[in-house]
């Protein structure tokens, strides 16, 4: 079975070639290409290939595009971290996926149902609606840039970039803006999880989401935890990473 991977990211090819190799002893690498260009150029210089593993979001663009520059006539299982439910659709036909981290078991059961199938010609055109219902459930979602928040007896608009941070006690969530002002809002920590660009604020504990610009200092804290000081202050207790979040804090704070 000669396999084409399509995948711009060497590390995730080698974790692939050894997948592959151990759930299907005649799967064959026929050729790895990184991008729509060097995919494109491949498929009219080779056979065609029996699969193609194709990850979606490549160094070029999307591998969308390739079905609109070259009839692609072998089964196509898509590889990617989309949501399980956006990609349903495409388990149809000589269309699969493979959601990241890919398992032995799941890659074996879709190499032996493809193996296994006659499939019919289907051009770029069968793929389309299919392409057009994923990049609408996928779309980059829409963050906040603006929180009524309540002061004394006003209601205000308050932009998200004046945010230094949001604080959670006894069932009140308090914004605290650059201008140390503090205000309170009408959502849970949970709820703003869903409203903030997750580049620009992280949730340190259950009582904090800090934006970035507002932590000034990081130090060592009991028990291998961090502790971390906001420019803006007005809270007199030490605010704590949660240990289970410092990975994902420090991933953060050093982009």
């Amino acid at each position: 079975m000669d396999i084409l991977i399509v995948e711009d990211e060497p590390l995730a090819v080698q974790k692939l070639v050894k997948l592959l190799n151990a759930a299907d002893s005649t799967a064959r690498i026929a050729g790895v290409t990184d991008g729509i260009e060097s995919t494109v150029g491949w498929l009219k210089t080779h056979p065609v290939p029996d699969l193609i593993l194709m990850d979606i979001e490549l160094s070029d663009g999307q591998s969308f595009e390739i079905f609109n520059l070259i009839p692609i006539e072998c089964p196509v299982v898509f590889t990617t971290s989309y949501d399980e439910y956006a990609v349903k659709s495409f388990q149809v036909n000589r269309f699969d996926y493979l959601l990241k981290p890919i398992k032995r078991e799941e890659l074996a059961k879709v190499l032996a149902k493809h193996k296994q199938t006659d499939y019919q010609t289907v051009t770029s055109v069968n793929i389309g609606y299919l392409i057009d219902d994923l990049r609408k459930q996928t779309r980059q979602p829409e963050f906040r840039s603006q929180f009524l928040a309540k002061y004394q007896q006003q209601l205000l608009s308050i932009d998200a970039a004046e945010v230094s941070f949001f604080y959670a006690k006894e069932g009140t969530t308090y914004l605290y803006s650059r201008d140390k002002n503090r205000y309170t809002v009408e959502y849970s920590l949970d709820a703003l999880e869903e409203f903030l660009e997750p580049n620009l604020f992280f949730r340190i504990n259950d009582h904090f989401i800090v934006e970035v610009r507002a932590v000034s200092q990081i130090h060592s804290y009991l028990n291998g935890q961090l502790k971390v000081d906001l420019d803006s202050g007005g809270i007199a207790h030490d605010i704590v990473v949660s240990r289970d979040r410092i990975r994902d804090f420090k991933a953060w704070i050093g982009r």
